[in-house]
């Protein structure tokens, strides 16, 4: 990797070990679409993997722009590695700006939580997730690096529904650099007032904060964790910023167990400084789930022909927890069968 200086004015400048041939890369069916990029599944050297195409823009300013935040997201997710975030395979910049991860079948927590509408997760199911959720935060903090743009849909489940990876880096920043920063990122709806709010900012005009932006988010999507309702629901997204920000209103914690409550009114306070960090956080989520988990079977000492068989317990989170969920009433491997695939195409032909 190069130094952060020449990483963060645009320049690509990545390891060989993560540079990928896009001759040996095919694209598949597209599987997600946003504003600056389309992700298609595909497969690399035979390896099944998510194919992220950046747009590159129309107008020199458009392109440059374009250009320093791919740089900034794969320099992002090659240096971090961590079993809640989704793996980071690869990057090219030409033909087209490409970034290749592993593929996740189970789909967006968005899409998962809308599936199961009106039934909510089971709660400890809810605080699994939140602990995958928290545990990937924690990891990118540690590397001073702050996501920006924690929300459902950036939240990937694993094929058998039981793990949560984060995902897209596409606005995550160096903790170091937010001086640097413009005020408005992210998506309103789940977004830190801190990063609009207090004084209405002129376009483009910079504003402090820090890693606690995203304790905040992380607060709305614990909240829809647990009740399954669209945060805010009612208002639009420019509505709920202005609430939030400016009436200090936050979505109901009354119908909460107190401990949990306190856990996501303490996420979303007002004050930055007065929130928790991810390390805090997972101690709190991990105390309350032992007071949810059903109870671990006791095995008898019998089975142990060994003094020193001594088995240390599992860590509670969504592997250890949640069974197979899947509310088709199909499984995740009868579903990727029946999906149509269509024909795979070599990269460089289709660009």
């Amino acid at each position: 990797m190069g130094s952060n200086n020449a990483f963060y004015s645009g320049e690509f400048n990545l390891d060989a070990k993560w540079l990928i041939d896009p001759k040996l890369l095919f694209v598949g069916p597209k599987i997600g679409e946003g504003a600056h990029a389309k992700v298609y599944e595909g497969k690399y050297k035979n390896q099944n993997v998510a194919i992220k195409v950046v747009h590159r823009g129309e107008t020199p300013e458009e392109i440059a722009k374009r250009e320093a935040r791919f740089a900034r997201e794969v320099a992002m997710l090659s240096r971090v590695q961590h079993k809640n975030l989704v793996k980071f395979i690869g990057a090219c910049k030409e033909p087209v700006m490409v970034i290749v991860t592993e593929l996740l079948l189970g789909g967006t927590l968005r899409k998962y939580l809308l599936n199961m509408r009106p039934r909510c997760l089971e709660m400890h199911v809810a605080i699994g997730f939140a602990l995958d959720i928290a545990r990937a935060m924690e990891c990118i903090h540690s590397h001073g690096i702050i996501h920006r743009d924690l929300k459902p849909e950036n939240l990937i489940l694993t094929a058998d529904h039981k793990t949560v990876k984060l995902a897209d880096f596409g606005l995550a920043r160096e903790e170091s650099l937010t001086e640097m920063m413009t005020a408005e990122t992210g998506t309103y709806r789940w977004m830190a007032p801190e990063l609009y709010s207090t004084v209405t900012l002129r376009h483009g005009e910079k504003k402090h904060y820090n890693h606690k932006v995203d304790a905040y988010s992380f607060a709305i999507v614990l909240w829809e964790l647990i009740h399954n309702k669209l945060p805010f629901e009612g208002m639009s997204n420019l509505q709920a910023a202005y609430a939030a920000a400016f009436k200090n209103v936050r979505p109901s914690a009354e119908n909460l167990p107190e401990d949990l409550a306190m856990i996501v009114t303490s996420c979303w306070q007002e004050d930055p400084n007065a929130r928790p960090n991810f390390s805090q956080i997972i101690q709190m989520l991990l105390r309350y789930l032992s007071t949810v988990s059903p109870p671990e079977p006791v095995i008898p000492a019998r089975i142990f022909t060994s003094e020193n068989a001594v088995l240390p317990p599992e860590s509670p989170g969504t592997s250890s927890l949640m069974a197979v969920r899947d509310d088709s009433g199909e499984t995740p491997k009868a579903q990727m069968e029946d999906k149509p695939r269509g024909f795979f195409f070599c990269f460089n032909q289709c660009y």
